[in-house]
């Protein structure tokens, strides 16, 4: 390959969902192509067949997409890639993608014996359902099996990467972030009590924000219990859910968010949460900035693959989450955010209760967060990209 080829490579994204299927995987792909082309890179998208293809003149190609995610995938995505001219064949994984089939697994290997560069990035490392009676050897295995094979591996956060060092054998392996999906806005005061007013809320009221889809590890429960926490201490407190309340990958979603809806019933807060629902970038990073505190108490710890965390980090939220169960340089507790323990909705009230009767407190979040999302640009995590593809 010569230089100039090196520095402008041609990659297919391989993604099992993209807008405008709603996921944080599909977003992620979908910015991440848009700022590779940005800086010079040729990029395709080979995705679900929910996703209508685009024109070929368009900036991001997307093909069109697949019904299945069975074994076929292993001659006909090769076959793919040869045809858009790929050097690099780059898969988006996540566990409960690809309709929970192996073959995505293998892909890499077959792209090797077809002369196509892998990379591979793992959203996240959760072991799928395979087959009854399947046992965890077998589905670790199953997940792991692209470090053996792959030319290059990407983990978003420094927990992944501690999980799999010294299991890459073939590539190299690399910690890149996952980018802001919500573009950074910034109200004035005036622009605040507006968007405060247009949501039903006084500039009195303890206003809490929850952002992104509801399942079983994003601690919806917990906030739930927090809020009824507050309520009970005689504040006159509100829940703004901001956003879609579940995504296209995982059906559990559902049954969840059935779970707290009926937290929220049974607790008599109906009247104190409003759900947004679906709306455009620009209106959740307008809620991000009426709220007082968002709230986010992952039950498995705050972890840098959330890019709901990045996107309300941009916004200059006041955030409190929970404690990370490995190290995140990223951020600084107490400085960029208020850590609590997971499951604890009486910590999580006591730390909202600090920053809504501390305003120097609530500022010094809000500019700190703003400072360290800049290194969740997506111009830099395509640079990254860029220069692992020409490594």
């Amino acid at each position: 390959m010569n230089r100039v080829a090196a520095e402008h490579p041609k990659v297919l994204f391989v993604t099992g969902e993209y807008p405008p299927m709603v996921g944080g995987v599909g977003r992620f792909t979908a910015e991440l192509a848009g700022a590779l082309q940005a800086q010079g890179a040729q990029v395709a998208v080979l995705t679900d067949e929910q996703v209508t293809a685009s024109e070929e003149s368009d900036a991001v190609r997307v093909l069109p997409g697949r019904r299945s995610w069975g074994w076929g995938i292993l001659s006909e995505l090769p076959a793919r890639a040869r045809a858009v001219g790929a050097e690099w064949v780059h898969v988006q994984y996540q566990t409960a993608a690809y309709r929970m089939h192996p073959a995505i697994n293998a892909l890499p290997y077959f792209l090797r014996r077809h002369g196509l560069r892998a990379a591979w990035t793992y959203h996240d490392l959760r072991i799928p359902y395979l087959f009854p009676k399947a046992g965890s050897r077998l589905r670790n295995w199953v997940t792991r099996l692209p470090l053996r094979v792959a030319d290059a591996v990407v983990v978003t956060n420094q927990s992944d990467w501690e999980a799999v060092q010294g299991q890459v054998q073939r590539g190299q392996l690399h910690r890149i972030p996952i980018g802001n999906d919500i573009k950074s806005r910034r109200f004035s005061a005036e622009e605040r009590i507006q968007r405060r007013a247009a949501r039903g809320y006084g500039s009195g009221q303890l206003v809490l924000g929850y952002f992104g889809f509801l399942n079983a590890s994003k601690g919806g429960l917990t906030l739930i219990e927090t809020l009824a926490a507050l309520a009970g201490e005689g504040r006159d407190v509100h829940l703004l859910m901001i956003g879609e309340c579940v995504g296209a990958s995982d059906e559990t979603n559902f049954r969840y968010l059935q779970r707290v809806e009926a937290s929220i019933g049974e607790q008599g807060l109906e009247n104190r949460v409003q759900w947004t629902g679906h709306q455009s970038d620009a209106e959740v990073a307008a809620d991000f900035n009426a709220i007082d505190v968002l709230v986010m108490p992952y039950e498995d710890g705050m972890s840098m693959r959330r890019s709901t965390l990045t996107a309300a980090l941009a916004n200059g939220c006041a955030i409190v989450t929970t404690r990370p169960l490995d190290p995140t340089p990223e951020l600084r507790a107490d400085s960029d955010l208020i850590l609590v323990p997971p499951r604890d909705p009486a910590a999580a009230a006591e730390a909202v209760s600090r920053i809504a009767g501390d305003p120097r407190l609530a500022e010094k979040l809000r500019v700190n967060a703003r400072k360290a999302a800049r290194q969740f640009s997506w111009e830099v995590i395509a640079a990254r990209h860029l220069e692992m593809y020409n490594a």
